[in-house]
């Protein structure tokens, strides 16, 4: 479908069952990160008419590093010095690699055959042991359950664990401050939209997902379609998922307002736009939030960039191939004339108290404007 919203209905007996992860977790991960990681800024797209929070600028060019650094953290405190393996399209497998090279922690990631040859040297970069298996996340997963159980690895989900979960939601905590109506998170498994859901929620921010057209299981989750589809080919090889969490879906079920789904033409034009316009590099999944918005009307609207790990083949080829629609010239805001005299003639008065001459520029916009129809001979004494 062209560019559909979902309307999200509340699951029933969802809020019964009470949170699996709340403020209070994400507020212990905020400070548990502090040390390590710091506040990504925001940027005003102004072409777009939206604000991005460019995750793509965390380290290892992505939000992952949150909620696997936090997951460390907290299972150090626990006592729980296991070696941990994940599964990753390359992402949570870079954050889990460098946080595990940060604590001295042992880090296997089993990633597929596919994945971006960028996110693959980032992994190995940090140390990390990469083992490559299958050719979609979904086998990387199964794959890396069965090594974990067995060797007694910790497995670190990429989306599905509390600890996870609330190291993605710092990300909505550092937006409260700037008050948004609405945020657009992309969906993949959902750990990320779950988070910052859980940050900003009670803040009565509506929070809206993103998914692609033919990669849209949580989306189908979410209206009880809980049949396994393999996900279409898509440019936002980061949120294709076959099997959404069930964590994930539970919170979602309760904090998420819409899922917009986006078709691919618009992802890859949206990303292009993003690279020329604003000159920003986003990966197909970071450009998916930011692709939805363009659905979405709103005074404050915030999309997350969430990742920036794309291959220079793949933009060399997308800016080759696509030609964005030039954008629309923006509309003239018209100038409150009356405002601007009376702070010229206020600025006049300040001035006069100080018995001090006041500059030019005051005095001529304290002057009436001229007529629009007078003519430079209406000046001329005879």
């Amino acid at each position: 479908m062209d560019g559909d919203v979902v309307r999200n209905p509340v699951r029933a007996g969802a809020a019964a069952r009470g949170p699996d992860v709340g403020a209070a977790d994400l507020l212990a991960a905020q400070a548990r990160l502090r040390r390590y990681l710091s506040v990504t800024p925001l940027h005003h797209a102004e072409r777009f008419g939206c604000w991005l929070k460019l995750e793509n600028l965390q380290r290892t060019g992505s939000y992952k590093v949150r909620g696997a650094l936090n997951a460390l953290l907290a299972a150090r405190e626990r006592g729980d010095h296991r070696p941990v393996i994940a599964a990753s399209a390359g992402n949570h497998a870079q954050g889990l690699a460098w946080a595990a090279y940060r604590l001295g922690v042992n880090a296997i990631t089993v990633m597929p055959r596919c994945a971006p040859q960028t996110k693959i040297a980032g992994v190995a970069h940090w140390g990390a042991t990469v083992r490559l298996h299958g050719e979609t996340y979904d086998e990387a997963k199964a794959f890396a359950i069965e090594l974990a159980q067995q060797h007694d690895y910790r497995l670190l989900s990429a989306f599905d664990d509390p600890d996870v979960i609330a190291g993605q939601g710092t990300v909505g905590l550092e937006l409260a401050a700037f008050a948004p109506d609405v945020v657009l998170v992309p969906i993949g498994g959902g750990g990320l939209a779950s988070g910052v859901a859980l940050a900003l929620k009670s803040q009565g921010v509506r929070i809206i997902g993103a998914q692609v057209e033919g990669v849209d299981s949580m989306a189908r989750a979410l209206r009880g379609d809980r049949r396994l589809i393999e996900p279409a080919a898509t440019l936002a090889d980061g949120v294709r998922v076959k099997d959404p969490g069930r964590l994930t879906e539970r919170l979602l079920a309760d904090l998420l307002d819409d899922v917009v789904i986006v078709r691919e033409a618009e992802l890859r034009e949206t990303l292009v736009r993003l690279a020329l316009e604003e000159h920003i590099i986003a990966e197909g999944a970071g450009a998916l939030a930011l692709a939805a918005g363009r659905r979405i009307a709103a005074k404050r609207k915030c999309a997350v960039v969430s990742g920036g790990n794309l291959d220079a083949g793949v933009l060399a080829q997308l800016l080759s191939d696509v030609r964005p629609r030039a954008p629309r010239r923006p509309r003239r805001r018209n100038r409150d004339t009356s405002l601007s005299r009376a702070g010229a003639s206020i600025e006049v008065d300040i001035y006069q108290l100080a018995n001090l001459p006041p500059p030019r520029a005051a005095l001529a916009s304290a002057q009436p404007f001229p007529s629009p129809h007078r003519t430079a001979t209406e000046d001329v004494t005879p």
